[in-house]
């Protein structure tokens, strides 16, 4: 599993993430199954080098035997290169990079790969930045699950800013928002039908949320805060029954109107000693 959080204000979107990816494979019998976690998986990725475009994974970490970082990669070497993909930096549209996207990864890749699967694994994306000339960041999701893909959908409105948290959002959740993502179960569980458990949900967003998240935060008061969050996703789940299913480093890129993307804090398996030049 993972957290894969989104925080966007009026300056611009700051991504981050922990490293923990789960593998699925399918045994001698046909049946699926986590093959193993890894705490060294790449889920931030800049989509288009000198564009103000990036995008965030949770879920599964793979298509087939193709990691989604490697995926990723081949998905940003053909809107730059390839004819058929290609998208125009001079005038594109988030949205339409998204769809794109939705094409390569999952018509493309992951409907033939886990054809044959009875339990397909979960798998979801965010495309985020600036769409040429714009003056405000866009949040676009896509998401697959039992199979079946939504999207891409507008998280937020383009004026609104807010933070979206994905893969295992129980400790934000609790913190952010006021109250446990399993609340509605709950309160089913108890008897109220579903009318009163949105009327309930609703209050508890509006009363209950921290503001944590404004307007005019600064980028580097965002990056604090999404590190902020990514490290108290880890550490619950340290401290929570079950194994360990949040780890391994963090990473968090901000991409901003006038910066573009830029890395704030990444891992490398290779050495700066080896390599000065230090490329995507």
């Amino acid at each position: 599993m993972t957290i894969a959080i989104s925080i966007k204000v009026n300056d611009g979107i700051v991504l981050a993430a922990d490293s923990a990816s789960t593998i699925m494979g399918q045994g001698p019998t046909g049946n699926s199954g986590v093959i193993n976690v890894y705490n060294n998986a790449n889920k931030l990725f800049n989509l288009y080098k000198g564009l103000p475009v990036g995008a965030i994974t949770w879920g599964s970490g793979s298509i087939g035997k193709a990691s989604i970082s490697t995926m990723a990669k081949d998905f940003r070497k053909v809107i730059s290169q390839d004819n058929e993909w290609r998208i125009d930096p001079n005038s594109y549209t988030i949205e339409d990079i998204s769809s794109k996207f939705k094409k390569f990864m999952y018509d493309d890749g992951y409907v033939e790969s886990f054809k044959s699967w009875e339990k397909k694994p979960s798998l979801g994306f965010m495309i985020v930045g600036y769409s040429s000339n714009m003056h405000l960041a866009e949040e676009w999701s896509i998401k697959i699950d039992n199979g079946e893909c939504t999207g891409p959908s507008l998280v937020r409105n383009i004026d609104q800013v807010g933070l979206t948290a994905n893969g295992m959002p129980e400790a934000i959740s609790r913190l952010y928002s006021g109250y446990s993502t399993r609340l509605p179960n709950v309160l089913k569980k108890v008897g109220l039908d579903d009318p009163m458990i949105e009327r309930i949900i609703t209050s508890c967003r509006h009363d209950l949320a921290a503001p944590l998240v404004i307007p005019p935060m600064s980028i580097q008061d965002v990056i604090d805060l999404a590190i902020f969050l990514v490290e108290t996703t880890i550490n619950f789940t340290k401290f929570s029954p079950g194994a360990p299913s949040v780890g391994g480093p963090i990473e968090v890129a901000a991409i901003t109107k006038h910066e573009g993307f830029k890395w704030v804090q990444r891992k490398h398996y290779f050495s700066r000693d080896f390599n000065q030049r230090l490329g995507d």
